[in-house]
């Protein structure tokens, strides 16, 4: 089963939140989705500059040349340590000029998860699926230790930041803050992480998928 399909990924602009691995998921969506249509991958934040992708900075003619010789592109404006931030045309000038714009709306600082400060996520208003990533790696660890914003984050579970994180806790924050139409819970690659997976999942409100991005396998929750 592809990530795409089971995350219902349709045309259109995908946003992509939470923590837990959105990168590796933003590339595993374009490299299925490349197969169907024409794909942009971009930013509404900051991102690091994807190797594998040839990269536009240019406007819309620009990035309809480089879309046509090569089928999936990265579209951004370069800023300062590498990265880029949103490409120069809109993410409804995007969406004209291809079948799939995946766009990373906030950052993680590489753990996996987080709680939303009030400037977060930067949700492209035209955006037709917006997916929430958890990763269950930090199932059973201090807040302190594997949350961005872990403050915030003990606040919103009504816990300290020296709790561990329990599927209960979890589903609190996502509760609370209300965002994402799917919740993809990536890093299930035991049978402990899938219990506790399969906890939160049955706490929360909005379709979740399990799975693992590594190991290339997803079912529904």
């Amino acid at each position: 089963m592809q990530v795409s399909s089971v995350l219902n990924i349709g045309r259109g602009v995908s946003a992509l939140i939470g923590g837990g691995g959105k990168t590796t998921l933003l590339y595993a969506l374009a490299e299925e989705l490349r197969k169907k249509g024409r794909v942009i991958l971009c930013t509404s934040t900051h991102i690091l500059v994807p190797e594998q992708y040839p990269l536009v900075t240019g406007g819309a003619e620009a990035i309809r040349a480089a879309l046509a010789a090569h089928g999936a592109v990265c579209a951004g404006t370069p800023v300062e340590n590498g990265k880029l931030t949103a490409p120069a045309p809109s993410f409804e000038e995007l969406a004209a000029l291809a079948d799939y714009v995946l766009v990373e709306a906030d950052g993680a600082k590489r753990l996996p998860l987080k709680a939303h400060a009030p400037h977060e996520p930067v949700v492209p208003a035209n955006a037709q699926r917006v997916v929430l990533l958890v990763g269950a790696d930090g199932f059973g660890k201090p807040i302190s230790a594997v949350c961005h914003r872990p403050e915030l984050y003990a606040q919103r579970a009504g816990a300290s930041v020296s709790d561990a994180v329990t599927p209960a806790l979890a589903a609190r924050v996502i509760l609370a803050e209300n965002l994402g139409d799917r919740v993809y819970i990536n890093k299930v690659e035991s049978d402990e992480a899938y219990e506790r997976a399969k906890a939160l999942a049955g706490l929360l409100d909005r379709p979740v998928v399990l799975g693992s991005l590594h190991k290339g396998v997803y079912t529904n929750g």
